[in-house]
């Protein structure tokens, strides 16, 4: 099944003439003339961008979400492929309102009229996993529904199951492959991918971010109608608000874009340090903008999460930065095992000083993110960096607020804006302030273990002299099974070897028997 899959993707990038972004490489040029002739069937006469977005829609949601990202980044990518790219955020091809019908009528087991008072038979978004309709409870209440695509988790299964196979065959070709650890990137995109093929899972995503949000200021989440809630449906309160990347229509509306791009930042940092959960598919169809300038968070298939660790070292690199402390940047690198223990902390603060200053003080319309990110891989492979799976989604989530800060302020200053949250933050985890904290956490703990500390110190000695003594009776058990093992070992030799025998003979007796 694999491989037919895999032919259908080559066939869908040969139909669409994806292979001019391939060929257009000086060493490849004579290519094109002679798979012009043998292709000469198709057309390319639509714009290349148009192309790639049939192309990617034509090969399935994960393939959709790829482009979703790429939209954001205008600073890689030429502005005619990234205006075409952003039409997948919510106008992929929706399905017909008699699937929805169906797909509803199974999940509660009753038609849909008995379910909502009004259902609008045109969807309002229609994405790569789902689409949404808007409609009302009985009791007149408006709402938004998420109906996932039918069939869209075998189709999902397939292009996991081949992302994995080329995983596999990356990481068997070299020992770079193999560092970068192509399965585990492959497992943890699929991890997060399951919630959003479960939207009572997304569900869950959604209320709790919207419990750390729950005071409003600067980030509103829907609220979540749990009785109409189901794997195949989701129902959750209806949003009213200004499409994020609509920066006109939003500075009609007197907000402040400039404003509204640090707020971003900070709503983001917040979700990944205080909490340790973030919205980690924060794409311009996803979030929308509230009349008196708060953001509206929509869509909670995928949500990275991250532990105290990751957190501290994250805070602890972000900070160095800011700082210039390229030395602790070094050594944080070290100290996590992101890089290998023996790396020379001085050489590789050189190479990230060598990255990184240039682009200080500058603000995003003026950063060569293309350049800055190429010299970070090349940083990478010669200091041999260990890619963390369990950053994925992080990473992809700067790239998508990296583009949605351009988008809404050119000038903003990132490193400002997020340096005194971090600074706070950090405070908060090594300073008199945290010591205080989990002090006062860990006191009903020590409070109530208090009257049991005399009984646990007794039980810890008893147990220490117990196994003083048992050290010399273990460390005999272990001689004697070592010895077992290698006996059991040259067991097994002797009997091939006496096999290998048998049939060399058989073989020479066989061969005499031909010759004479």
């Amino acid at each position: 099944m694999r491989i037919f899959r895999l032919f259908y993707i080559i066939f869908i990038t040969l139909r669409f003439g994806l292979d001019e972004f391939i060929l257009s490489h000086s060493k490849l040029k004579p290519l094109q003339s002679t798979i012009g002739i043998l292709l000469f069937w198709r057309n390319t006469n639509t714009p290349r961008g148009a192309r790639l977005r049939l192309a990617l829609e034509a090969l399935g949601p994960i393939f959709v979400k790829f482009g979703q990202m790429l939209s954001t980044r205008r600073d890689l990518i030429p502005a005619d492929i990234a205006d075409e790219l952003a039409k997948l955020q919510d106008q992929v091809p929706p399905f017909s309102f008699a699937e929805v019908e169906s797909i509803i009528t199974q999940a509660f087991n009753e038609p849909l009229a008995q379910r909502f008072s009004q259902f609008d038979e045109t969807p309002v978004a229609s994405a790569s996993v789902a689409q949404v309709h808007f409609a009302h409870l009985p009791h007149g209440e408006p709402v938004a529904v998420k109906v996932l695509r039918p069939n869209i988790e075998k189709t999902i299964a397939h292009d996991l199951l081949l992302m994995d196979t080329v995983a596999l065959l990356l990481q068997s070709i070299s020992a770079e492959f193999k560092r970068l650890k192509p399965r585990e990137i492959v497992a943890e995109f699929a991890r997060h991918t399951e919630s959003e093929l479960d939207l009572t899972l997304e569900a869950a995503n959604c209320s709790l971010l919207g419990r750390n949000f729950a005071d409003k200021s600067m980030l509103i989440v829907p609220d979540v109608h749990w009785d109409w809630c189901r794997k195949e449906v989701m129902v959750m309160q209806r949003m009213y608000g200004t499409q994020i990347s609509q920066r006109d229509a939003l500075i009609a509306k007197d907000i402040d874009t400039s404003k509204l791009a640090r707020d971003g930042v900070e709503i983001f940092f917040t979700q990944v340090f205080r909490d340790g959960f973030f919205h980690a598919d924060m794409h311009p169809g996803n979030i929308q903008v509230a009349d008196d300038g708060k953001y509206i968070a929509l869509d909670f298939g995928i949500m990275g999460t991250l532990n105290d660790v990751d957190k501290y070292y994250l805070a602890r690199n972000f900070l160095a930065f800011f700082n210039r402390d390229y030395r602790d940047v070094a050594q944080a690198h070290i100290d996590s095992g992101w890089v290998p223990a023996d790396t020379k902390r001085e050489e590789l603060e050189t190479a990230v000083r060598a990255i990184c200053e240039p682009i200080f003080n500058k603000p995003l319309k003026d950063i060569s993110f293309a350049r800055t990110l190429l010299s970070l891989f090349q940083m990478a492979r010669r200091f041999g960096v260990i890619i963390q799976p369990q950053l994925i989604m992080l990473q992809k989530t700067l790239l998508n607020i990296e583009g949605l800060g351009r988008e809404l302020d050119p000038n903003l200053d990132l490193w400002k804006s997020a340096q005194p949250f971090l600074t706070r933050w950090m405070s908060e985890q090594i300073g008199w302030r945290s010591m205080f904290n989990n002090f006062k956490n860990e006191l009903p703990h020590i409070i109530k273990s208090m009257p049991q500390m005399p009984r646990l110190a007794h039980q810890f000695l008893s147990q220490t002299n117990q196994a003083e003594q048992e050290v010399p009776l273990r460390a005999s058990i272990e001689q004697l099974v070592q010895a077992q093992q290698l006996q059991a070992i040259w067991q097994k030799r002797l009997v091939i070897a006496i096999v290998v025998l048998a049939l060399v003979e058989v073989l020479l007796v066989v061969g005499t028997y031909f010759i004479h």
